[in-house]
């Protein structure tokens, strides 16, 4: 089965978090790609900015390895900061020569994809997730 077969590019999609000495957000981070790529048909994978593996630049050689021609990046964040703006950008090599950026143990790793990458925005105030909300403080009274 190759849904891809009637489009003219093979996508990728790299959900990107923060990394972290301790395991809980890259547990969360994985179980999230985990849950999506049951509901997609393309190749999902997971980088992290800072800290944890794969890094960005690692996750992007697996999805290219995998053929793809375009990855969408989508930080598993809830709102733009420091990081969505500057540093992930510059970590995928779309900030423009930017200088304002924090340093992070992966940023000066390289990544080898000739295709598109498009960034999109980070979570933001869904009703989903104030839905999850809801559900957290009803089962709390």
């Amino acid at each position: 089965m190759d849904s891809n077969s009637g489009q003219k590019t093979k996508i990728g999609v790299l959900l990107v978090g923060h990394g972290s000495r301790l395991p809980y957000g890259e547990e969360v981070i994985n179980g999230i790609a985990d849950i999506y790529r049951k509901e997609v048909d393309h190749p999902v994978a997971v980088g992290f900015m800072n800290i944890s593996r794969p890094s960005i630049p690692e996750a992007i050689n697996e999805l290219a390895a995998m053929g793809v021609e375009k990855i969408i990046v989508t930080p598993v964040f809830l709102a733009h900061g420091v990081h969505t703006k500057h540093d992930i950008p510059h970590i995928l090599g779309l900030d423009n020569g930017s200088e304002h950026h924090h340093h992070h143990e992966h940023e000066h790793e390289e990544f080898e994809f000739d295709g598109e990458i498009v960034y999109t925005e980070p979570l933001g105030a869904d009703p989903r997730i104030a839905e999850i909300i809801r559900e957290r403080v009803k089962s709390a009274i």
